[in-house]
């Protein structure tokens, strides 16, 4: 069977014009016991944000939490003519993992329905790994099947041609134990189209999918990266990050050139009943209007949006407080899906 790359489609970065914006609105309470109530503001103000430069495609449980978000949304001045909900249930409202890739070429548009097993089997996910198909069934699009487990979350492009990802992810024996480096790497480059994979190592203290790159290292435009460095030398995350750095200083793009490398603070540690959760600025999510950064009110929160405004000066660097949403082990980046504009 032909793939993405056979045929020509390629999947763009994700400052790249975008229809719109796939979530799937947060309803599971194990996710955030005893805390599901206190995201729903940042949530709303995230959809908020998006929705001014874009369509908002929103997967929703049933009727009764369609009219409930409604209200919240409209009574926030939300920019409502771009909200859109679809009535696709869901286990959990992650949807860079579970949602489509989606894939363009001139006048086409198609989807990458990846497998997906909730990170290795650690929760249930059998609503989430219909919503690829559900979506490509609504807007009628072509489906690749690579037949491998794979989550968004896991991999960065910068549109050119270099993907970014983590051993420790995809190499994790839960996700694809059957294949090799170079077979999961060849399925990488014939379905997102790319010809440069760039490995970095482990992912950061708390992170429950085994290592995802969205919280350690983005592509913010086509040559540079940022790449989170814990500053205190005692902090579990300092010596994973630093040798990512290595990594990175010695990678490659797709042209032969050197990474551009800008070096993002991580904030304080976040802690709930003693657990560590996986806070980072990393986690951004790129919209058409603004990039939306994760905060985690400390002092750290003013140096990564200057650092990340500096960088993004064809857009408004936006942050919402994402100190409650962490909790669920995930923030906005990990909770959105980009549709690209054809």
């Amino acid at each position: 069977m032909k793939t993405p790359k056979d045929l020509g489609f390629r999947f763009p970065a994700e400052w790249a014009k975008h229809e719109s914006t796939w979530l799937s609105y947060p309803h599971n309470e194990n996710s955030w016991p005893d805390k599901i109530e206190t995201i729903f503001p940042s949530y709303n103000q995230f959809i908020s944000e998006v929705a001014k430069g874009e369509k908002v495609n929103i997967n929703i449980q049933d009727q009764k939490t369609q009219d409930l978000v409604t209200s919240q949304l409209q009574a926030i001045g939300t920019k409502m003519e771009n909200i859109h909900f679809h009535q696709f249930r869901t286990n959990d409202a992650w949807c860079r993992d579970h949602g489509p890739a989606f894939v363009l070429k001139t006048n086409q548009k198609a989807i990458v329905n990846w497998d997906y097993n909730a990170w290795g089997g650690k929760y249930p996910c059998e609503l989430d790994n219909q919503i690829p198909l559900q979506i490509a069934k609504h807007l009628d699009l072509e489906v690749f099947h690579p037949h491998i487990i794979m989550e968004g979350g896991s991999i960065d492009v910068n549109g050119e041609g270099t993907l970014i990802t983590t051993t420790a992810c995809l190499l994790n024996e839960n996700r694809n134990p059957h294949l090799s480096q170079a077979q999961i790497e060849e399925k990488l480059c014939n379905y997102y189209n790319v010809e440069n994979v760039i490995w970095l190592g482990d992912g950061i203290e708390g992170d429950d999918t085994d290592g995802h790159v969205d919280d350690i290292t983005r592509f913010v435009n086509p040559d540079t990266v940022v790449t989170v460095i814990e500053k205190n030398k005692n902090d579990e995350n300092y010596l994973p990050l630093q040798e990512n750095l290595k990594l990175l200083q010695k990678s490659r793009l797709e042209n032969g050139k050197q990474l551009n490398i800008v070096e993002l603070p991580m904030p304080n540690p976040v802690i709930w009943e003693d657990q560590r959760l996986p806070a980072s600025y990393a986690n951004f999510y790129i919209s058409n209007y603004g990039v939306i950064v994760p905060l985690y009110s400390c002092p750290q929160d003013e140096e990564a949006i200057d650092i990340l405004s500096k960088l993004f000066t064809d857009r408004k660097v936006i942050g919402i407080d994402s100190t409650d949403i962490i909790w669920g082990l995930g923030s906005f980046h990990c909770l959105s899906q980009q549709e690209p504009k054809l």
